[in-house]
């Protein structure tokens, strides 16, 4: 099983289980699907102020958050279970526009020169980690939902909002990776 599990998937497994999801979540009658809508349902649970935004139902949404503690659980138990990914391949000219950006170490999971501890506090990681981390809660708080809920749900549904917000993501993804990244990483 630990084989299985330690293997990726593959498109014809993975894909039909995300997308039973949709039908899944529209049978027991929910209309929304995403991560960024569990932290509202954790703020009207925890925080007893009288913030009209925080203000409905969210024992209705609960099994949200039981979604939510799975992805942390499995998290967790792939660290503990499955054996460490030793190297990760990555496209070689995304590799060496990596490393003309100055990240040579490309072993692991994610670039010790830019996830490291002892790079924690430089000024590009406080850009990429506390500034990424607020245009991705702003961005989906603005666009009423996160990419996973408009791009797999929202989508399947044919709902036009979901549409445009998927593709202002995808158009802001680009932007980031080829014009403000560049400029980030040079710092």
């Amino acid at each position: 099983m630990i084989e299985f599990l330690s293997q990726p998937w593959p498109w014809y497994i993975s894909g039909p289980l995300i997308g039973i999801m949709v039908p899944a979540l529209l049978l027991v009658g929910n209309k929304a699907f995403g991560i960024s809508s569990s932290l509202r349902h954790i703020c009207a649970a925890c925080l007893p102020a009288n913030i009209p935004f925080f203000k409905y139902d969210w024992k209705k949404e609960r099994w949200n958050l039981f979604f939510v503690m799975g992805i942390l659980l499995g998290g967790v138990v792939s660290v503990a279970l499955l054996p460490p990914v030793v190297h990760l391949q990555i496209d070689p000219k995304v590799a060496a526009d990596l490393y003309v950006q100055g990240i040579t170490n490309q072993e692991g999971l994610v670039p010790e020169q830019l996830f490291g501890w002892q790079h924690l506090f430089s000024l590009r990681n406080l850009l990429m980690l506390v500034g990424g981390g607020f245009m991705i809660g702003f961005g989906s708080r603005y666009a009423g939902g996160c990419t996973g809920g408009h791009a797999i749900f929202g989508l399947s549904t044919l709902q036009l909002p979901s549409l445009i917000a998927t593709c202002c993501f995808m158009i802001g993804g680009f932007a980031m990776t080829h014009l403000v990244l560049p400029y980030i990483l040079s710092l």
